[in-house]
């Protein structure tokens, strides 16, 4: 197999396992030569979700998830080259982002914090692996997120259309890809799946809405929507960044008496939160002719239908241009590696607010490398 490839690991804020991609960029674009996710234990799901907000014992919880994850994530790489007929000697490098449990751009020293040890990881799979791509970014003043949409950038714009590639993980990101040549423009929009998953978990002890089912059961309470979308970080300037660590189910109770609504309507008005306060991102930069959709909020059709309604352009997968929605982010890692390992600085202050163009990530060399 001659092709140039490499391999992206991640989990996102849904936490339902590892995102694991086999990129070949052959002729310098990315084609998906296989995948597959690898789920959690519900024992490391739970743990995980105890981490994204302050508790007791931190440092040692995180301490053993970080090499429990390390070993879970080399498991995924070689569950994936095994699943592909591929050895190991045949992938360049491997790009793991790792599983973020604390994101905090706004502090007097910001930070951000991804574990899934990549010295694990490298021994694991015997490849090397590049890791710790966002605090590079934050070194030079980045927010360190979102990263992806460099990626966006580099395959998904067109010369002849004003694009919008909306990512509907646990939070939600727009990246604009304007047509005329103006600066791109990207950052978090806000929750996305993350608040409906964990509502429906409460209530049925079910994983999310299938179809967005349960919230098109109900209609959206106005009052309570209001109250959300008073949060003062939907009304900030990009770049911004965010995630679970501030758009939680405690959250929403400080803003609204959620337990004395029916459980129906919560949902209902979730879903609603997502679509206005992606609309609301997307008219804030001025509109787009196009909106391609990635992550797994791309399955629940209700979601779609709403984003479709409100925005009044065409909403679709990014399947439309041939880029499978589920895999996005995992194939941007295996670009940011392939990114580091030919020496590539990219740009990212559109996007991150980043004061120059850096090398994102570092190195560890795999099993027998130097």
């Amino acid at each position: 197999m001659s092709e140039d490839l490499y391999l992206g690991l991640i989990s996102g804020t849904s936490v339902d396992g590892i995102d694991a991609a086999l990129v070949s960029f052959q002729q310098n674009r990315p084609i998906l030569i296989q995948h597959l996710l690898h789920p959690y234990p519900e024992t490391v799901r739970f743990a995980l979700q105890t981490l994204f907000v302050p508790g007791a014992n931190e440092i040692d919880r995180m301490g053993e998830l970080d090499v429990a994850l390390g070993e879970l994530f080399g498991d995924a790489a070689n569950a994936l080259l095994q699943k592909a007929g591929v050895s190991p000697g045949q992938i360049r490098a491997v790009g793991s982002h790792g599983q973020t449990i604390r994101h905090r751009p706004a502090l007097a020293h910001p930070f951000t914090l991804q574990i899934g040890n990549p010295y694990v990881i490298a021994e694991r799979c015997g490849i090397d692996v590049i890791a710790d791509f966002r605090r590079r970014d934050m070194a030079v003043g980045g927010q360190g997120a979102p990263l992806a949409p460099a990626f966006h950038r580099a395959f998904m714009a067109h010369s002849d259309e004003c694009r919008v590639v909306l990512n509907l993980g646990g939070i939600a990101n727009i990246t604009l890809l304007p047509a005329d040549g103006r600066r791109p423009v990207a950052f978090d929009t806000g929750p996305a799946s993350g608040l409906m998953d964990a509502w429906i978990r409460l209530q049925q002890d079910l994983p999310y809405d299938r179809d967005g089912a349960w919230a098109t059961s109900a209609q959206p309470d106005a009052g309570v929507l209001a109250s959300l979308l008073e949060e003062p970080y939907f009304r900030m300037p990009p770049p911004k960044s965010t995630g679970k660590e501030l758009f939680h189910l405690d959250w929403a109770r400080t803003r609204a008496s959620l337990d004395t609504l029916d459980p129906a309507t919560v949902q209902a008005t979730f879903l609603e939160l997502t679509a206005v306060s992606v609309a609301r991102a997307i008219a804030s930069v001025g509109g787009c002719d196009r909106v391609l959709v990635c992550g797994g909020g791309v399955h629940n059709g209700a979601l779609m239908a709403r984003l479709q309604a409100v925005l009044g352009v065409p909403v679709e997968s990014t399947i439309a241009i041939g880029i499978d929605p589920d895999w996005v982010e995992a194939m941007a890692f295996a670009w940011l590696a392939r990114c580091h390992v030919q020496g590539e600085k990219l740009d990212l202050a559109p996007f991150t607010g980043a004061a120059k163009p850096v090398l994102l990530g570092c190195r560890v060399p795999g099993t027998g490398a130097d």
